[in-house]
């Protein structure tokens, strides 16, 4: 009789909440009112025969799961303080969503049934409730992380490699939990030189990284990629570009690098290599670790994960190159442009390795471009070289037929880009092959080698001399600034790469064409004067050659010191090349000059007057010689 008596009341109470309850969920509330007021009336007693046509038994159970499951999840979504703050509430809260996970899914087959459809809804907006709440979680232990990390960091001396003073200027290295370095975390200051790259860094201690792990695995299982993901990206961010901040990398716009000053741009370049190379080989490698561990057994939400970290530090280390790149074309930019490139070739590798996944794709062939961008660039500052040099105008002569500045520029400034000898030749080989013509710039365009290259702008800078030289109205002078200047260009070539590159042929050639600008300058400045040295065999009368001889004397005199005040005045750089240049005019000139005084002291018509026709013995020849070309 009790039973039976029990059993009417609770479906008294069952049918009182389903005729008030205007739907299932207050129906439940109502059931809930019953259960509190009286102890016989528990959920499971009035839930279990609540069912018609249209409810089954079996939504009962998924209803009875969800309500469980909403009381479990909705106490630690109410928690004001971190729910792993305690490791009991934390592997609650995770099985709690696990069963959450579990529940919806085995349920989703038949979410076409209204009843059951109106239950996931509810399962769906818990989880979203869920998913909120472990989020902040998800932060909350990467910033705990961070911050436990710097406590423990800052208990030890740095031994390692990677180094950095603080912002208050103390001395002291600080180490973290770091394979072969120190770590870096959100309050690095500014780095020293790091000299080995093989270090990794493991920004945050194992337990939280463990921690981060379970927390993914249950949103990835829930649908939650992008939004575990996005947070994750979000807090890692912020470390990484702080960490190649506090390199002394700023962060500048293309049109920002673009109008600095070149001094300025010079040290930006030096401070880009250095925040690239730890960049690509520390940092985004540690990064790609941390990810990986974090999203262990998704590579796909840790691909996302990583590209979202990295993305804006590459984009703005691949911005200042890019900026580089596309500026001015200016030869004195040759060499910071060519470590530019240098840099990112030589980081190739990395960019291969770490971006290697679907998602930075993207990042590695922007990478690329911008490298061959490089490339197209520096060959554009050889080109603006050409035209410098083409440009170069004929103004003033240089005094003494010395060397002339662009000579000297463009010698040293091929040897200094010869120290890149093999960066230029792979910058070179890189440019599109064109038919090859019979025009000096059709040839040019044509080659990609740079022995080429280098043998075409001699040409243009041999050409643009000869141009200069006919400034000058003395022949002889125009010999001696060719011969300066030739001789300065082969010594240049002879000691340097320039010798390997132009090859035993193009010296040969241009030594000869030294010697031969030489004898230009002998027969321009002496033949003339050995001429009057010649006797005229035409005379028969003693008393006529006597004064033909007389007049030779003395037009030889004039002749003689005039040449040597003028060429006094030369300049010869080379000490060699002086020195035969004044043996070779001595030859030249002493053996006529002996046989013509010696031919005229021994005539009886000139008599005693011979010491006063004859101004030189032939040691004072020599010694006027001697002084000639010192530019006096």
């Amino acid at each position: 009789m009790a039973e039976n008596g029990e059993e009417k009341l609770l479906a008294v109470a069952r049918h009182i909440a389903k005729t008030l309850g205007q739907n299932d969920t207050m129906a439940d509330d109502i059931l809930q009112i019953f259960s509190n007021f009286d102890g016989r009336f528990s959920r499971e007693k009035l839930s279990e025969k609540m069912v018609d046509d249209n409810h089954p038994r079996g939504c009962a159970a998924l209803e009875r799961a969800v309500n469980s499951l909403d009381r479990q999840i909705s106490q630690y979504v109410a928690l004001d303080h971190p729910i792993w703050a305690h490791t009991a509430d934390s592997s609650a809260f995770l099985d709690a969503i696990d069963d959450l996970i579990r529940t919806v899914r085995d349920w989703e087959p038949m979410a076409a049934e209204k009843s059951v459809s109106a239950c996931l809804v509810r399962a769906d907006d818990l989880m979203h409730q869920a998913m909120f709440r472990i989020g902040d979680e998800f932060r909350s232990l990467m910033d705990r992380g961070a911050e436990s990390f710097e406590l423990n960091r800052s208990n030890h001396e740095s031994t390692g490699n990677l180094s950095f003073d603080s912002d208050d200027d103390n001395e002291e290295n600080e180490d973290g939990l770091l394979h072969n370095g120190a770590d870096l975390d959100r309050q690095i200051p500014v780095a020293q030189p790091v000299t080995d790259y093989d270090i990794v860094i493991d920004a945050l201690p194992s337990g939280t990284v463990s921690d981060l792990h379970e927390i993914a695995k249950r949103m990835v299982a829930a649908g939650f990629v992008k939004e575990c993901s996005h947070v994750y990206s979000t807090c890692r961010r912020e470390f990484l570009e702080e960490s190649i901040s506090r390199l002394g990398l700023q962060k500048l716009s293309i049109e920002e690098v673009q109008k600095m000053p070149w001094q300025e741009l010079e040290d930006e370049i030096e401070r880009w290599i250095k925040a690239a190379n730890v960049a690509l080989r520390i940092l985004f490698p540690s990064e790609r670790r941390l990810c990986d561990r974090v999203f262990f057994g998704f590579s796909s939400a840790a691909d996302l994960s990583f590209m979202e970290v990295c993305r804006g530090s590459t984009i703005q280390l691949l911005n200042f190159a890019d900026a580089v790149a596309i500026g001015s074309r200016s030869p004195e930019r040759l060499f910071k442009v060519l470590d530019v490139f240098e840099t990112l070739r030589d980081l190739m590798p990395e960019f291969d390795s770490v971006f290697s996944d679907q998602y930075c794709l993207v990042l590695r062939n922007e990478a690329v471009t911008i490298w061959k961008r490089l490339g197209e660039a520096i060959r554009g500052i050889f080109m603006e070289l050409e035209n410098l040099i083409r440009r170069d105008p004929a103004k003033a002569a240089v005094p003494g037929g010395g060397l002339h500045p662009i000579t000297r520029y463009v010698m040293n400034y091929l040897r200094a880009a010869c120290r890149s000898r093999q960066t230029l030749e792979q910058v070179f080989d890189e440019s599109n092959a064109v038919v090859p013509s019979n025009n000096l710039d059709d040839r040019r365009a044509s080659s990609s080698s740079m022995s080429v290259q280098m043998a075409w702008i001699m040409e243009l800078l041999e050409s643009n001399l000869e141009m200069k030289s006919k400034i000058y109205r003395d022949s002889a002078l125009c010999s001696v600034f060719m011969m300066n200047n030739g001789r300065y260009i082969v010594q240049k070539v002879k000691d340097s790469e320039l010798e390997s590159l132009l090859g035993d042929d193009w010296i040969r050639k241009h030594n000869a064409k030294v010697r031969q600008y030489c004898t230009n300058y002998q027969r321009s400045s002496w033949n003339k004067i050995i001429g009057t040295l010649k006797l005229d065999n035409s005379l028969l009368a003693s008393n006529a050659i006597a004064k033909s001889m007389k007049e030779k004397i003395k037009s030889f005199n004039t002749q003689f010191e005039d040449v040597c005040k003028t060429q006094s005045s030369w300049i010869v750089f080379d000490e060699q090349l002086r020195e035969e240049m004044r043996i070779s005019v001595c030859r030249l000139l002493l053996p006529a000059y002996r046989n013509f005084i010696g031919r005229l002291q021994s005539m009886p018509e000139i008599g005693r007057n011979t010491d006063r026709l004859i101004r030189y013995n032939p040691e004072d020849i020599e010694a006027r010689i001697n002084e000639l070309f010192e530019g006096k």
